[in-house]
């Protein structure tokens, strides 16, 4: 269950790793299931992500016959953690990552149909992001704010608007009506 296992694979499939063109900067492991492994290179004339690969996916099919076929992703690392973080989420496309550098979060806004992807099954896939990163990361629908921030949002509408002290306010009167409709849609479907 050791990532240097995956490390020792990897150097002994890709020359490139080898010799120091191609580098490993990260692993991310959950032994068994599934790793995210982040390369580099510092040649452009290199494609890191498809030297480990190989031809036909050779090399990699190599290492997953060591694994029991165990999932793994290559991933492109990236001096900016934005994009990293974005690179460490695929499959997932992502739209915006917001950092906190100080308590090391990431905020990663996704489209609708995204979510599963950035997610993974049972939270694996942005679990081993996390890792592989660094960084806490929340996957947030696009469009939407996160829960404190709606929070904080709606109370300061209700600062704004003039306080209403009759009974007969609009807020009480949307609750109460929207109390009766629940109670008598409830009713209708037994």
């Amino acid at each position: 269950s050791d990532e240097n296992l995956i490390k020792g694979l990897f150097t002994l499939e890709a020359p490139e790793i080898q010799t120091g063109v191609v580098e490993i900067k990260a692993v991310a492991r959950e032994a068994g299931s599934r790793t995210k492994v982040a390369v580099h290179s510092e040649d452009e004339k290199i494609d890191p992500v498809g030297s480990c690969v190989g031809q036909r996916g050779t090399r990699i099919q190599a290492i997953l016959a060591e694994l029991n076929e165990e999932k793994i992703d290559i991933i492109l690392w990236d001096v900016n953690p934005a994009q990293f973080i974005a690179n460490a989420l695929s499959p997932a496309r992502i739209d915006e990552v917001h950092l906190d550098d100080k308590n090391k979060i990431a905020k990663v806004y996704v489209a609708e149909d995204q979510l599963s992807l950035a997610i993974g099954k049972g939270g694996q896939n942005v679990r081993l992001a996390g890792k592989l990163c660094g960084y806490e990361i929340d996957i947030i629908k696009t469009g939407e704010q996160p829960p404190k921030e709606k929070i904080k949002a709606i109370k300061d509408n209700m600062a704004d608007k003039p306080k209403k002290e009759n009974a007969e306010s609009k807020p009480k009167k949307v609750i109460k009506t929207n109390k009766k409709a629940s109670k008598s849609k409830e009713k209708s479907e037994k």
